[in-house]
């Protein structure tokens, strides 16, 4: 059955999208079976995935208003080798549709349902913000990937995160926790990412994972290009790192 995570943080900038793509892309490197379902109207992880948001029948909107079925809106990443629920702009009206729904915080949790025994991993990339969509994220998922930047303004935006899964945990969704916190675009040379990056270990010890992802162009460019940064240049520091991460991943779900 698969395990579901949440890629996270009501920051934006942060490479939530990119750590959905990479870490699919990593886990079927390690030949996992990957679902990644995109909540976020831009649908930036669709494209990064080799998809034409553009150009899909069914996307995750269609799933969430009971239209369609996930095995009839999911696509294949070519380039990455996992499957995906694809978003496009469709899903910004979903917000205000749903809210006539009942038990609209768990229309996702409930679509899922048919596809858990289809694969070992669902990750779900939820937009920057604590909105219906991210809602329904939070609800499906077993645990919460946080991935932030070693920066001052990332631990204001963390406490507010580490609130909301706590409100989420206590009414709607009590197998919900954080997995762990993924320090992304790390740089050493400043001092004031390692000083935040210690200070994370120190509040919240074994919660981050002990891989970093560095700041890297290769993973910046791939997008462009719709294949996984993991895939466009295999042996760039980025993409180490997170097929690094996919193999941590995989060790953290034995414990939990």
């Amino acid at each position: 059955m698969a395990k579901i995570f949440c890629i996270a943080n009501q920051k934006g900038g942060v490479g939530k999208t990119t750590t959905a793509i990479n870490l699919s892309a990593g886990l079927a490197l390690l030949d996992q079976r990957v679902l990644l379902i995109d909540l976020d109207p831009q649908g930036n992880s669709t494209m990064g995935s080799g998809i034409d948001k553009h150009q899909v029948e069914s996307s995750v909107y269609q799933v969430l208003i009971g239209h369609n079925t996930i095995k009839k809106s999911k696509y294949h990443s070519k380039s990455g080798g996992y499957d995906v629920v694809p978003a496009n702009r469709n899903l910004a009206g979903a917000e205000i549709e749903l809210v006539d729904f009942d038990g609209r915080e768990t229309l996702l949790r409930k679509a899922i349902e048919e596809v858990l025994d289809d694969y070992d991993f669902i990750l779900i990339d939820c937009p920057p913000a604590l909105s219906l969509l991210t809602l329904n994220g939070l609800c499906a998922a077993n645990g919460v990937i946080v991935p932030m930047q070693c920066e001052y303004f990332a631990l204001e935006g963390l406490s507010d995160l580490v609130n909301s899964i706590k409100q989420v945990h206590a009414n709607l969704n009590a197998d919900l926790k954080v997995i762990g916190l993924l320090r992304v675009m790390f740089d050493p040379r400043m001092a004031l990412q390692t000083q935040v990056s210690d200070q994370l270990i120190k509040h919240f010890g074994d919660k981050v994972f002990s891989t970093i992802i560095p700041r890297n162009v290769r993973l910046a460019e791939a997008p462009s290009y719709g294949v996984p940064g993991v895939v466009y240049d295999k042996n760039s520091r980025g993409a180490k790192a997170y097929v690094a991460f996919g193999a941590e991943m995989i060790e953290r779900i034995k414990t939990l």
